[in-house]
């Protein structure tokens, strides 16, 4: 009888296992849908609380709070006003560490999210901002390669930042075209760990790459 009770409670601990698990995945993908669309809506504070919650939820998970990161990230950097900017930027960097603390090793992924937020924290004041920043941004790109050289990201952001540097210091549309192409490559070769691991940056490549298409 003991044998049969202590089975009924292993039973249920793993069916309890897999409910979660069912709910956190289909969580975690009902709001990386929605990053589709956040440009548009604009509705960036909304996905970072949903994925902070369900980093609150799920204590042992990195991914929510990586996804968090990358949100006020990203608002950070579209953010015009730039006396707003230094503040979503640390938002950002909050739930990053969050996000290390759980996966306690470097990854690529998270590399890439640091150097989105140097970049915001950059442009409040290029100019006088460049020297500390520029540098965070080059050393966590560079990191975020030699971890996962097959994680087209951190190419992908270093184009962008080509891109819009003046011709004058090395950038501009044609010196960003050979690492544009190389990131097309690695998304064209690139396998996501799982359904809901990082994959985000196509769409703002086929952006770039229309730029090049209509020149």
């Amino acid at each position: 009888m003991k044998q049969i009770f202590l089975g009924c409670i292993a039973l249920l601990t793993v069916t309890m296992a897999f409910s979660q698990s069912g709910r956190y995945i289909t969580a975690m993908k009902k709001n990386i849908a929605m990053l589709d669309s956040v440009m548009i809506k604009n509705n960036f504070e909304e996905i970072a609380n949903n994925f902070t919650r369900i980093g609150d939820a799920e204590k042992d998970k990195w991914l929510p709070y990586y996804y968090a990161a990358y949100v006020m990230a990203l608002k950070a950097t579209v953010e015009k006003d730039a006396s707003k900017k230094d503040a979503l930027a640390d938002q950002a960097t909050a739930s990053l560490k969050k996000s290390e603390e759980i996966l306690k090793q470097d990854n690529s992924e998270i590399e890439v999210i640091k150097s989105m937020i140097a970049t915001a924290h950059m442009t409040v004041d290029p100019q006088s901002r460049y020297m500390m920043y520029g540098q965070i941004i080059s050393e966590s790109l560079k990191k975020a390669e030699t971890l996962d050289s097959t994680n087209p990201r951190p190419v992908l952001i270093q184009a962008q930042n080509l891109f819009y540097t003046p011709e004058a210091f090395g950038g501009g549309k044609d010196a960003a075209k050979p690492l544009f192409d190389k990131a097309a490559d690695l998304f064209a070769k690139f396998k996501p760990a799982s359904d809901i691991a990082p994959q985000w940056g196509k769409d703002d490549l086929d952006y770039f790459m229309n730029m090049y298409r209509g020149s």
